[in-house]
């Protein structure tokens, strides 16, 4: 499911299918088998209304989740990108080889964070476990604290702890997406909104019926694209962290 889910344009092209399929069948069914009497438009009409704006309000209140979660994901950019900065200026507070040797891996660790960001469906190793250069990071800086345990090294240590940090937040803020069950319930509300429709007594012309399966899937269309990290057309560009690398490289 979630492999789905981070295709927007397979979201896409199943919501319209589903979505299509319910609306001819509903409609077939109320040509052939069950003609809607007159009698029954009117409060037919009404449950067709409510359902409608049901699903317009699942559909915003989705929107809502899926825009929250990517305005997440860029804080998070941007706060590692501070972290890592700020850290790269503490060093200077170091002997001057441990110095040079934070800056090294600091430069690595930019380099590698700017991948995940990069990296279209996350698969590069590097991406994947970022832990072998995070503890060469920390060793870095906690040597040094166990030979001068001081306040000035140990606002280095403070900062590369940020630095750490800063990575599960980002990696927390990746997982946190749309839940399945609300997905399930569009896609639920959609379906039921559609047979409705294809149910509704209208002339020959079927044009109707393509109408609400194109744009709700447009909306699914959108709604995955802003809630899928790596996969889609929208997604967060690591410009901090490559302003933060640019800079590393110029000092």
């Amino acid at each position: 499911m979630s492999r789905i889910l981070d295709n927007p344009f397979a979201v896409f092209l199943i919501a319209l299918i589903a979505q299509w399929g319910a609306a001819y069948s509903a409609d077939h069914f109320r040509r052939r088998l069950r003609p809607l009497k007159k009698d029954e438009q009117t409060d037919f009409d009404t449950v067709l209304a409510a359902t409608l704006t049901l699903l317009a309000l699942i559909v915003g209140f989705s929107f809502s989740m899926a825009v929250s979660r990517y305005d997440q994901r860029k804080n998070c950019e941007e706060s590692e990108a501070n972290a890592i900065g700020t850290e790269y200026a503490r060093a200077d507070l170091l002997p001057a080889d441990d110095a040079a040797k934070v800056r090294e891996l600091l430069r690595s660790y930019v380099d590698q964070r700017i991948l995940f960001y990069l990296d279209a469906r996350g698969k590069s190793e590097a991406v994947l476990d970022p832990a072998k250069l995070q503890a060469e990071l920390w060793s870095s800086v906690a040597h040094v604290a166990a030979v001068q345990a001081t306040p000035v090294v140990a606002l280095v240590v403070s900062g590369m702890n940020d630095v750490l940090n800063a990575q599960g937040y980002t990696q927390a803020a990746w997982l946190n997406r749309i839940p399945v069950a609300a997905w399930a319930l569009m896609g639920l509300t959609a379906i039921c909104s559609n047979l409705l429709l294809g149910y509704r007594e209208r002339s020959k012309n079927t044009l109707a019926l393509w109408v609400l399966p194109v744009i709700v899937s447009i909306a699914f269309f959108l709604i995955a694209d802003i809630d899928s990290p790596h996969g889609g057309v929208i997604r967060v560009a690591p410009h901090n962290l490559v302003a933060t690398a640019q800079s590393m490289k110029v000092n």
